[in-house]
């Protein structure tokens, strides 16, 4: 009974060392490039000796990473999102998260962290993008990866544009861009019954 107590109680400091370590990375994101970013400075933040540090992650790069996967978690790939039938009860869009979360918007601000996470978010959204859009069209492999890699990026860069422009209107523009990635996409699905 006991060491599962401790087990517990590691695994309660562990997530919240990685936390502390994931909030201060973010925390100096605000005010520095990622890349001129030291384990150092988010060791000093964070109050923890690199040893700590380097028990958790391999390097910032890899803090970076987990800040991502765990970011994506929890939204809804494009095409769900766009072909559900009443979008409002059934999906959670990653543009919509990006404009609800500060820790979202860090991460597209800065130039290595937003190549990363368009990474990220066309690696989470691949499979799943490419093998339904070929199912439903007479698209090649490379023909439905490009449409991934346009919508994804321009998701990005709507959303940079919105938010550096304080644009209010946000749920009228993503119905607009939903709306056009659908009828964009339902343009190529075989009308033949299959």
């Amino acid at each position: 009974m006991k060491s599962k107590k401790n087990a517990a109680h590691t695994d309660r400091r562990t997530r919240y060392t990685r936390q502390t370590i994931h909030d201060s990375l973010l925390s100096i994101m605000k005010k520095k490039a990622f890349t001129k970013i030291t384990v150092t400075e988010v060791c000093r933040l964070a109050e923890i000796n690199r040893g700590t540090f380097y028990l958790h992650y391999y390097d910032l790069e890899d803090v970076l990473d987990d800040i991502i996967v765990n970011s994506i978690q929890g939204t809804t790939p494009i095409m769900d999102h766009v072909m559900c039938p009443e979008q409002s009860k059934c999906t959670y869009p990653f543009c919509q998260k990006v404009q609800e979360s500060e820790e979202f918007q860090i991460l597209l601000f800065d130039e290595t962290a937003s190549a990363k996470l368009l990474d990220k978010l066309c690696e989470f959204s691949k499979e799943n993008f490419i093998t339904n859009l070929m199912q439903n069209s007479l698209l090649s492999y490379e023909q439905a990866e490009a449409v991934l890699y346009f919508q994804m990026n321009g998701c990005l860069a709507i959303n940079k544009r919105i938010l550096q422009n304080n644009c209010r209107d946000w749920n009228q523009i993503r119905q607009t861009i939903d709306q056009f990635i659908k009828s964009g996409l339902e343009s190529y699905f075989i009308q033949d019954g299959r």
